[in-house]
């Protein structure tokens, strides 16, 4: 499984540009993605709750690459799992989750 930190996705998307502008897939509860979103600017942010990912594939494009979100990077990871399965050669894992990109990248994103 691939993983990717905050610093390293916002690394890659100013280096590399269009060839790297993955789709951020937030696969929290609604609630949590309300207190806590993330968004990058130049990037489409979706909010799927991970119970609604296996219905809602379709909102997804397996050639373009996406970075799944939660709050550690536990449900992430098992989004990502599933999302190679089904055939997404470029799906990552924020490494750590919300509560990383708050601590490495953004303090505004709020901790829970």
């Amino acid at each position: 499984m691939q993983q990717i930190t905050g610093p390293e996705l916002l690394e890659r998307y100013a280096t590399e540009g269009a060839s790297f502008a993955p789709v951020l897939l937030d696969v929290r509860e609604p609630w949590e993605f309300a207190l806590a979103p993330i968004h990058v600017s130049g990037l489409r942010t979706l909010h799927i709750p991970m119970a609604e990912v296996t219905g809602r594939l379709a909102e997804l494009d397996p050639s373009q690459p996406v970075v799944c979100i939660c709050h550690h990077g536990m449900r992430s990871a098992q989004v990502v799992a599933f999302l190679e399965r089904q055939g997404f050669g470029s799906a990552y894992n924020l490494a750590g989750g919300c509560e990383a990109w708050s601590q490495q990248v953004d303090a505004n994103v709020a901790g829970y």
